[in-house]
């Protein structure tokens, strides 16, 4: 497995685990039961923090939607260097300091995050145009 395809995973599974803080807020908060009846993400009773988290959530989905078929893109050509690398790193580790300051309120630090993680994205279509 490539460098870039084992982040790609680490990611996906990264994203996938993001839904667990919020639903054990919903938990705490409406009980298991009314867990399980089906809350919905945007009620009011859920914590500030919780309803942070659900749209860090929501982007990182709509991020991993560009991440994962840029760097499956750069696989299919057979394109791995530094920068593609490096790019997978940084993406990882941008999306997971999104979630956390965002989910903490940390509105700066939040826009950090996310360029970070845009920039990755940006290192890894200039390898695949062959501007880097």
């Amino acid at each position: 497995m490539t460098t870039e395809l084992f982040w790609l995973t680490l990611t996906a599974l990264m994203t996938a685990l993001f839904w667990m803080p919020y639903v054990l807020n919903r938990i705490a908060v409406s009980g298991l039961g009314g867990a399980l009846a089906g809350t919905s993400p945007t009620d009011k009773s859920h914590s500030a923090w919780a309803n942070r988290a659900i749209r860090a959530h929501t982007n990182a989905i709509e991020n991993l939607a560009i991440f994962a078929p840029i760097v499956l893109t750069a696989h299919a050509l057979n394109i791995s260097n530094g920068a593609t690398k490096a790019a997978v790193v940084v993406f990882f580790f941008a999306r997971l300091g999104h979630f956390v300051v965002y989910s903490a309120g940390i509105p700066a630090a939040r826009t950090l995050a996310f360029t970070a993680g845009w920039l990755a994205q940006i290192a890894i279509i200039a390898s695949i145009l062959r501007w880097i």
